[in-house]
């Protein structure tokens, strides 16, 4: 049986096995062309009800397995990744409008994913406390059971950054992938587990809309949440988990700022403006929104930056070799045209792109931006860089920080250390000093403050913290007595 073959995912959700969907199917379309390449099953309400049952079920024995086995399961998984990359390539391609080049990225960052998991599934989980008459520890104990709802830009990598770790840890989980990339987001990953020997339950893939997602908030046998998206969803995935006293990992937009200092080499920020930009159609929660450009560099960057939107080619990633692919969808072309068309009345100049093929959007700069300018506040997810001049670091700073987002930074200087001392002025849970704003390490924590979310994943510690609870023990050598 072929890894990806059609005949076993077709029309199906996956809970341990392949079955219906309680609320039917849906089919999966290639942006490019509009192309129906297959179809997904579309879970409800009661199939989430019931998927959960039995995850808390598998969960117990999981967590007993020792953690050799479960390192095992992980490193397995990340062969498979490496073994199918071509498979999983080319539906990354197609269904999610990846060029290859994004494709590699996601699908080598997944596999990373699963070797730091194998490891930490054998990380130091304790300590112990002092204590005068018995034994105190502290020991982290498996959440449970993980909900993971996952986007449609990285839909592969942000589904496995959760999935990989929480079991690790001794968690089952059940992925919610966007409807629109179900298959890298959702079938690819439960084919890899399957394949690795995962037992059944622990992993579950459920394709569908928000009725299928707030039942997996809300779900009072689901501890955890990690959400990616949108900061409008977050927010209401937030507010719900407050309220049902419930941890939410929630990693949301950003409108992430690339400062050039005017010592900086100009040709080497501009080719890394244009990859944080432009890399996925700007679609990318980390894409560099703002370049703030010290003025004595600021005529010559714009004009490098323009010179390289116009040559980098635009199309098929399927068919043709090019540098950016589809939009996602039509809606998300509408918002992108329409912000551009926004930003250039309100006094933004349109130096390169801000016009559309199909779906296929030009790789677009706009210069003289100011806060009134709809694209350079508010997020595009589209590839479009806005740019404005600063005179002092001062200057650049608080230009930096005017926006409710704080998600990454990159600073090119020739001094690291100013570079470092001007970062730490402006808030944002990724600092690059000569690097552009799209960066991701399996080793590494992710996450964002203010409007970009709360919580972190990724690395031993944050992974640890963000997948299990905190449970305190004690142990005393013979049973204690009391006055009463």
């Amino acid at each position: 049986m072929a890894f990806l073959d059609p005949a076993t995912w077709q029309g199906r959700v996956f809970t341990g096995v392949w079955g219906s969907g309680g609320v039917g199917v849906r089919e999966v379309r290639e942006p490019a062309t509009g192309a129906v390449l297959g179809s997904v099953g579309v879970a409800g309400a009661a199939d989430v009800a019931a998927a959960v049952e039995r995850a808390a079920e598998a969960q117990r024995d999981w967590a007993a397995t020792p953690h050799t086995e479960r390192s095992a399961v992980l490193l397995r998984a990340a062969a498979l990744f490496a073994e199918h990359s071509d498979d999983i390539a080319d539906w990354l391609v197609r269904e999610s409008g990846s060029v290859r080049l994004k494709a590699g990225i996601e699908i080598d960052g997944s596999a990373g994913e699963c070797t730091q998991a194998a490891g930490l599934a054998s990380a130091p989980y304790g300590e112990l406390l002092p204590a005068a008459d018995r034994i105190s520890l502290e020991r982290r104990v498996p959440a449970g059971v993980v909900a993971v709802i996952s986007p449609f830009n990285f839909p592969l990598l942000l589904s496995m950054r959760s999935v990989a770790p929480a079991l690790a840890l001794g968690n089952a989980v059940i992925v919610k992938p966007d409807p629109r990339t179900a298959v890298c987001g959702g079938v690819v990953i439960a084919r890899v587990f399957e394949e690795a020997g995962l037992p059944a339950g622990l992993l579950q893939v459920l394709p569908g809309d928000a009725e299928a997602g707030a039942a997996l908030v809300e779900h009072p046998q689901v501890p955890v949440l990690s959400f990616t998206g949108s900061t409008r969803a977050g927010r209401v995935i937030g507010s719900k988990a407050g309220e049902l006293l419930k941890r939410a990992h929630l990693e949301l937009g950003g409108n992430s700022a690339l400062i050039v200092c005017a010592d900086a080499d100009l040709e080497a920020a501009a080719s890394c403006g244009a990859f944080g930009s432009f890399l996925h159609q700007g679609q990318i929660c980390m894409a560099t929104g703002r370049h703030l450009v010290h003025r004595s560099l600021y005529e010559r960057y714009i004009e490098l930056l323009s010179k390289k939107a116009e040559q980098l080619p635009v199309g098929d990633p399927y068919t043709d070799e090019v540098a950016l692919g589809p939009i996602i969808d039509a809606g998300q072309l509408d918002k992108v045209r329409d912000l551009v068309e926004r930003s250039v009345a309100a006094g933004a100049r349109l130096l390169q792109g801000g016009t559309a093929d199909g779906p296929f959007f030009r790789p677009t700069v706009l210069a003289d931006c100011h806060p009134g300018v709809p694209a350079y506040t508010e997020e595009v997810f589209g590839p479009v860089a806005c740019v404005r001049p600063f005179d002092t670091l001062d200057e650049a700073a608080a230009m930096a920080a005017e926006t409710e987002y704080g998600l990454s930074l990159g600073v090119i200087t020739a001094d690291p250390a100013a570079g470092l001392a001007l970062a730490d002025r402006i808030p944002s849970g990724l600092v690059h000093i000569n690097d552009q704003t799209v960066n991701d390490d399996p080793a590494a924590p992710f996450g964002g403050v203010g409007a970009s979310g709360i919580g972190r994943v990724g690395g031993a510690r944050a992974n640890l913290e963000a997948f299990t609870e905190t449970q305190w023990v004690t142990v005393r050598a013979e049973s204690a007595r009391y006055p009463f």
